[in-house]
Order: C-alpha cells, then sequence, then structure tokens
C-alpha cells in the first residue's frame, strides 16, 4: 500500500469527499466515455461525480516521464494501450492524477483551476466498454454456487469430483458483451419440457442474472507459455462487474456434452469503471479457506499471497410496476468475492496453463458470486430454486425468473475499518 490509497489523503473535488462516495481519491477507477461535441470514446479518471479526461490532461502539459507515457497510450479511445503496458505504466498515471486531485497546498499556482476546467461531469457523458475485448472467458469459482446449482439436478452428488481439482471455465462471446444500461432482449432456443417428447423453440421462461466479478488482463502473455502462480496477478489490469445473462430452460437442454451455448451468448452486461489492483490493496484478504479434507491446490496453483479480495457485490431488483409507482429497487442478495474457492490469480494460471495466450483487453469473469447463506446467493436459479419458491416484491408481484421490465442492479463495493470504501459503480440492464 501507498500514499495513493491512505485514508487520510483528500480530495479538493468536492463530491469525492460524500460518505459513501463510490469513487474517493483512493479509488482513481479508469473508464471510457464520450459526450455529445467528442463522439469517440475518450479515457477518464472518475473522481467524485466528475471524470478527468486523461488525453486532455495530457495535452495541458499536467503529466511527466513514466505518466505521460502511459497517458499517450489512452490516445486510442480505448484502454487496450495502457493495459499493454503493464501494471506499472497504470500505477505511474493513477499516482500522478491522485497528485492532482489531491488537496495539497504546496500545488504549483493555477494547476488546482485548470485541472478542474478538464473535470467533466458524469451525468453529461455516455459510459463506454472500457476496453475492446478480444476474448472472453467464464468461470465457474464458487463452489457454494456450483453445489447449489448441482444440488438441483443432481441431489445425491450435486458436486462434480473434478470442481476442486481445476477452476471451470468456458470460452464465452466477447461479441456479446454490452456497457451497464443497455436494454437486454429476452432471447429464443430450443428448451424442452420434462414431460415433452421433443424440443419446441421460442423465448426463453427462465430468464436470470449471474452477478460476478470480471477481471482484465493487462500485460498478456504469449501463446505457449504459461504464467506461473506468483507472476498471475501482475497480468491483472483490474476489475468490474459483469452481468451473465442466462437462459435456463435453453442451458438445461444444450449443455451436455460440452456446455453453455446460446443460453449464454445473447448478452453480458458489463460495469464501466474498471478499478485497479492498487486501489483494491487494503482490501486484500487470504484466499477462501478450503475444509478439511478438501485437496491442496496442485503445485501449478498453489500461492502463499493473499488471494482474496473483500469485495462485496448487491444485486436489487426493480420491475416496471415498481417504477411507475416511484417505489425503489429490492435488494435481492449480497455476496462477498471472498467466498470464491478459486483466486484470480489461480484462474488466469489454470487458463495459460495449456499455452493459451491472452492479450491486452481480455475479459474473464469468477462466474456467479454466492456464498453461504440464503442472502449471499448470486441467481434466481438458487434464490428461487429453480423458479419453485417465488420472491415476494413490493406491491404484490413475485417473480421465479425475469420478466419483461424488470430492472437488474448490480452494485459493488469494498469497505473495512480503517481504509476508505471505495465502489466499483453499478451494472444494469432492463429486460425487453
Amino acid at each position: 500500500m501507498d500514499a495513493s490509497v491512505d485514508p487520510a489523503r483528500r480530495s479538493w473535488v468536492a463530491s469525492a469527499q460524500q460518505p459513501d462516495c463510490d469513487f474517493p481519491i483512493q479509488n482513481l477507477p479508469f473508464g471510457v466515455f464520450s459526450t455529445e461535441t467528442s463522439g469517440a470514446g475518450r479515457v477518464g479518471v472518475a473522481i467524485g461525480d466528475r471524470i478527468l479526461d486523461v488525453v486532455a490532461a495530457l495535452d495541458a502539459d499536467l503529466f511527466a516521464g513514466g505518466a505521460a507515457d502511459a497517458a499517450h497510450a489512452c490516445r486510442n479511445g480505448s484502454l487496450n494501450g495502457l493495459m499493454a503496458l503493464g501494471r506499472p505504466a497504470a500505477s505511474a498515471l493513477r499516482h500522478a492524477i491522485s497528485e492532482l486531485l489531491a488537496e495539497d497546498e504546496t500545488a504549483p499556482m493555477g494547476t488546482r483551476e485548470l485541472v478542474g476546467r478538464l473535470l467533466v461531469p458524469i451525468a453529461d457523458v455516455r459510459l463506454l466498454l472500457p476496453a475492446a475485448v478480444g476474448d472472453y472467458t467464464d468461470f465457474y469459482a464458487s463452489v457454494f454456487h456450483a453445489t447449489n446449482v448441482g444440488r438441483l439436478f443432481r441431489p445425491d452428488s450435486p458436486l462434480l469430483p473434478n470442481y476442486k481439482y481445476v477452476p471451470i471455465g468456458y470460452h464465452g462471446r466477447a461479441s456479446s458483451l454490452v456497457p451497464s444500461g443497455t436494454p437486454v432482449a429476452r432471447p429464443s432456443g430450443q428448451t424442452k419440457a420434462p414431460d415433452a417428447a421433443s424440443p419446441s423453440v421460442g423465448p426463453t421462461r427462465m430468464l436470470d442474472y449471474e452477478a460476478e466479478l470480471g477481471f482484465f488482463i493487462g500485460s498478456g502473455s504469449s501463446a505457449g507459455v504459461p504464467v506461473a502462480i506468483d507472476d498471475a496477478e501482475s497480468r491483472i489490469f483490474g476489475v468490474c462487474l459483469v452481468n451473465d445473462w442466462s437462459a435456463r430452460d435453453i442451458q438445461s437442454w444444450e449443455y451436455q456434452p460440452l456446455g453453455p451455448f446460446l443460453s449464454k451468448s445473447f448478452a453480458t452486461s458489463v460495469s464501466p469503471w474498471v478499478v485497479t489492483m492498487d486501489a483494491l490493496a487494503p482490501f486484500r484478504v487470504p484466499a477462501f479457506e478450503r475444509p478439511a479434507g478438501d485437496p491442496a491446490p496442485l503445485p501449478y496453483l498453489a500461492s502463499t499471497g493473499a488471494g482474496g479480495i473483500d469485495l462485496t457485490i448487491e444485486v436489487s431488483l426493480r420491475t416496471a410496476a415498481m417504477r411507475e409507482r416511484g417505489t425503489s429497487a429490492m435488494r435481492l442478495s449480497r455476496g462477498n468475492v471472498r467466498d470464491l474457492y478459486w483466486t484470480l490469480a489461480q484462474m488466469v494460471t489454470h487458463h495459460t496453463s495449456n499455452g493459451c495466450g491472452l492479450r491486452p483487453g481480455d475479459l474473464l469473469a469468477s462466474g456467479t458470486v454466492s456464498g453461504a447463506t440464503p442472502d449471499s446467493l448470486g441467481c434466481l436459479l438458487e434464490l428461487t430454486r429453480r423458479g419453485a419458491d417465488r420472491i415476494a416484491l413490493p406491491g404484490g408481484e413475485t417473480r421465479g425468473f425475469l420478466e419483461a421490465g424488470d430492472e437488474v442492479i448490480m452494485t459493488g463495493y469494498c469497505a473495512r475499518p480503517g481504509a476508505t470504501r471505495i465502489g466499483l459503480g453499478t451494472c444494469s440492464g432492463i429486460v425487453g
């Protein structure tokens, strides 16, 4: 940890000092935005309810040395160039921005006024996908989620024997990634009712969400060269929120023997802000403690580092009727990334263990983040036991799965004594 996450550090940007602010000066996440005048995407850093335009700050000669080199990599309107430089470059730029935004009486005359003119209100911009994602991989890293789902389909043997040895994942569809706020169309596909002689084609009746932690690859890895476990986190640029929308009835019919396909490839929502691993430093915790009797990770997945993150993900639901009445969204669950059986580093290392290369801007996701308690389950499949236990909502509505007009809102944050709370912002979408 360093001065950039010091809880005593304050910003002269007033909104960054508000209680429960997602983007205090200790955070400074990166994202991409556009305005009515800019058209194309521009890289920015969130501070309070404002965005610092990185390239505009560079053109105003506010950066020098390594920070200037890193800012120059942001000229292409995505984070891929900055990601490719690796974490040290991003750290240099983030530290330079922290100095510009810090409440420091020794700053050169006029600097604060100049920086202030480069701040753009978040409310006035369109937030885009933070990177051009070439590949997207989704994992299955929560043992609680895997057990709960397995119990619905295999009550006598819910967890398959390979789960505690290998981080399970599948190759998702990068072209289906959409920024937070994008409407989600209900997909159609093949489904087969238990009492039907053959499948039929039609809109899914079991549309679900999955609350996940996403993480972007920074400097990447070469094809044929596995990433060692103790080097894996150096390849991670930062984290975001992911909603991996799922059609459960399509999934249950198609997933054998090769796994998810059309049930997952229609839409995956991604939050716009990427919180760096540097900003997460105060919230690192030991990796999930495996129960007695569980196998130790195989040597290539074994690390002595603090692999966990104390990061909360909340999911809320607001129906069309609730919006019409002005009713606030109802929280459905609150899970924590520290409960993941597999760490981010283990997922990266296993992904590359066969020689698979990773590229800057590749997106990996944890799979549904669920915990051991009923209020920590990260999808409706678990919460409603495949629709059998419908959730009661304000106004007399109930839900087994999502219906037209439902808005799913995910928020993420880190908070612990002795550290300043930071947030990941929001990942949302309304079902069409």
